[in-house]
């Protein structure tokens, strides 16, 4: 009898890569497709993001039904993550990520508000040991296909990542800045 693994090799590196640098990472913020949530999730990433501030976007939010989103954004806020439903392809849902900025972090009007926001405990702790302003650093994670480079393009506003239709076209990490107060590492 012959075992089958069907965990491809370049998921499993991207694993590798994650466990290294999770230790620099304030919040993780994973790209799901809003058509199949709970298909497009990868269970090694609850494991891997232990302890961090999280945040969910539900990605292609225009192509799946807009009651059952709803449903499933309610059911990742229940679970304590911070989570917006967005088109990246179009940039559609952007001012959706800004509202939930603007509601979640009061004191910032800045783009970067909910990761603040997230890691406010993160900020405060620095505070305290005499780091200001440090970049909050961002990872993008998710399966391939998701839509995690367009997603990082449209949020920075440039084309920052190569994009593709085919699993694999991002094949190394990269860090990207966002303004002054958000790094995010784009990954595999």
């Amino acid at each position: 009898m012959m075992n089958i693994q069907w965990y491809p090799g370049h998921m499993t590196k991207a694993k590798r890569m994650m466990q290294e640098d999770i230790k620099l990472i304030d919040i993780v913020i994973e790209l799901l497709d809003a058509r199949a949530p709970l298909s497009s999730k990868n269970p090694d990433i609850d494991n891997l993001a232990t302890n961090k501030s999280r945040m969910v976007i539900l990605n292609k939010a225009d192509m799946a039904d807009a009651k059952t989103t709803a449903v499933w954004q309610n059911y990742f806020e229940a679970k304590g993550f911070f989570v917006a439903k967005v088109n990246s392809q179009k940039g559609a849902g952007m001012k959706e990520v800004k509202s939930l900025i603007e509601k979640a972090c009061q004191e910032k009007k800045a783009i970067n508000g909910v990761v603040q926001e997230a890691c406010k405990e993160k900020i405060a702790r620095d505070r305290k040991r005499g780091i200001i302003n440090r970049p909050i650093r961002a990872m993008i994670v998710g399966i391939p296909n998701v839509g995690k480079s367009t997603f990082i393009n449209s949020y920075a506003k440039k084309s920052c990542t190569k994009v593709g239709n085919k699993p694999g076209v991002t094949k190394g990490k990269q860090w990207i800045r966002i303004g002054k107060d958000v790094e995010l590492l784009d990954t595999p």
